[in-house]
């Protein structure tokens, strides 16, 4: 029997390889994983870190239909696992009946979706702060890496990290979401009443600033009207680096057990 393929995809402010321990543990396990980079990111750190150009100006749309093409070319439904706004997109190709199933980790919030803390705004500052960022590619500081992802570790750990794997990011995904709600056509709405869908598990880190769990919950409620599996699985202590940092293998293993309680 061939091997599930599972399609890794990540949010902004992340380059593609940071998933590259989740790659080498599901290939173990049995599955064929790849995670591509959004439309623009180039295939190192460092080379996306000197051309930001190429990321700009891509939204929530050029990044599903991206990402549509890739399934297009695989032989069987892919699972999706993304982080973040890779989280926002695994929905969306999971309501298109586009995978199998998806594992959205503190994902971006989808239309429908009205929480908006204080802590998620003042992550997403370095972009707001500028309408004309909607059409550039923004970098994080060490320190604004610090707030929005590395809260819940030490300080020398986020630095390492935001050293690793950060890289600027489009701001027009952004401003697509946090328009969403005054949008009868926004990019950022998701086909939730689905009852034919593969199943999809929403997890959330209880410290995230970025993306906190009021977010998380009022998006599984957007899913009440499908009979679809939807689940959704806490991690208190957990903030937005929590699929990067120390503590990865925990949120990886809990997917995989959860992906092999659904038959896959």
């Amino acid at each position: 029997m061939p091997a599930n393929p599972v399609i890794f995809i990540h949010g902004l402010w992340l380059h593609a390889s940071s998933w590259d321990p989740w790659l080498t543990l599901f290939t173990e396990r049995g599955y064929e994983p790849i995670a591509p980079g959004w439309p623009g990111d180039h295939d190192t750190v460092e080379e996306t870190r000197n051309d930001p150009e190429s990321l700009a100006g891509h939204g929530i749309d050029d990044v599903v239909e991206h990402y549509a093409a890739i399934i297009a070319g695989l032989p069987v439904r892919p699972i999706l696992i993304g982080h973040s706004f890779g989280g926002m997109i695994a929905q969306k190709l999971l309501g298109m009946d586009l995978a199998a199933a998806a594992v959205a980790i503190d994902a971006a919030q989808i239309k429908g979706v009205l929480p908006v803390p204080l802590t998620a705004l003042r992550s997403a500052l370095p972009v707001f702060k500028n309408p004309a960022n909607a059409h550039r590619a923004v970098s994080l500081t060490a320190e604004q890496f610090r707030y929005a992802f590395g809260n819940a570790i030490p300080a020398e750990e986020s630095d390492a990290l935001y050293e690793r794997w950060a890289i600027p990011a489009p701001g027009k995904p952004l401003f697509e979401a946090a328009t969403a709600n005054f949008n009868p056509h926004s990019p950022a709405k998701v086909n939730t009443s689905n009852q034919g869908r593969g199943p999809l598990l929403l997890m959330t880190g209880g410290q995230d600033h970025t993306v906190p769990e009021a977010v998380t919950r009022a998006t599984l409620k957007q899913y009440r009207h499908s009979s679809a599996v939807t689940d959704i699985m806490e991690f208190p202590d957990r903030a937005h680096s929590l699929t990067i940092d120390n503590g990865w293998q925990e949120i990886a293993e809990a997917a995989l057990a959860w992906l092999k309680n659904q038959s896959l």
